[in-house]
């Protein structure tokens, strides 16, 4: 490894190739293809593809076809490698030099755990997401959310689920995730993305350090049909985050380490969004 750090640090090195890194970083452990990638960094097809190719060279990403569509995400065997070579080289093997804290280090026990769900609109899902984490979770939690480009109203079908499910819809607002950004704003302890659009976009660097993951989830908006199909959708919607809040809630806190709790989120992460009609 260490005769390949300054290739893969040069491959890295390029602005556009960072960014592509960067995405798929936050978006891991999806497998994005190549056109939302353009499209979200506004790069064109044929430019894209040969970042995309540099990557690979290098193993930095790997790529997956599924149909016409190429598909990439972080190759992290090769990432890992490299940081792991760079903090043991580098740093010496000193957390106190090249980390901003204790990889191993668990989070305190019994005390109120600050969350953070955020997409594009805040409208539905993340909404969803907060209310069903303040039920269900009692005092444990403190449940936020936001969104990259909220709108002024909630959507009138989530609202709607909401009630439906007994839950208390008037606390819940739509919010800019830059509200969060603010001196007096709680420091979170995990950050979700919800949505596929938000996770790409670049969002503040959060204080603390907060344990991050993607739970990127089929906009239920976007549904078409009747109202009783947009309304299923809905329904869908709510009962996919339900299923992944109920797993993180029964997470045990007090003995997980922060890798191995961040693992844990990112393998509720990967469980399929879709609920049964």
């Amino acid at each position: 490894m260490e005769k390949e750090i300054p290739d893969l640090l040069s491959t890295l090195g390029h602005p556009q190739r960072l960014a592509i890194f960067r995405l798929l970083m936050r978006r891991y452990p999806d497998r994005v293809p190549a056109g939302e990638i353009a499209l979200a960094l506004g790069v064109k097809a044929s430019t894209m593809s040969a970042y995309l190719a540099a990557l690979s060279r290098d193993r930095l990403v790997e790529q997956q076809r599924a149909g016409t569509s190429l598909l990439y995400s972080i190759d992290m065997t090769t990432v890992q490698r490299l940081f792991g070579s760079l903090f043991g080289d580098c740093c010496r093997g000193r957390p106190d030099i090249c980390l901003p804290f204790g990889t191993g280090s668990a989070l305190m026990a019994d005390r109120t755990y600050n969350v953070l769900f955020i997409c594009v609109g805040n409208s539905a899902r993340s909404i969803f997401a907060e209310a069903i984490l303040r039920k269900v979770a009692g005092d444990r939690f403190n449940a936020c959310s936001a969104g990259t480009w909220p709108g002024s109203q909630l959507n009138p079908f989530a609202v709607q689920v909401l009630q439906d499910k007994g839950h208390d819809v008037s606390v819940l607002r739509s919010k800019d995730v830059s509200e969060f950004s603010q001196p007096d704003a709680p420091h979170f302890d995990f950050v979700f993305t919800v949505c596929d659009q938000a996770a790409n976009e670049e969002c503040p660097a959060w204080d603390g350090q907060p344990i991050s993951g993607h739970w990127g989830m089929p906009d239920p908006v976007k549904a078409e049909g009747t109202d009783a199909q947009k309304a299923l959708a809905f329904q869908q919607a709510y009962g996919a985050l339900k299923r992944r809040i109920e797993a993180f809630v029964a997470l045990p806190f007090d003995s997980l380490d922060r890798i191995a709790l961040q693992k844990a989120v990112d393998d509720i992460g990967r469980t399929a969004p879709e609920v049964p009609a």
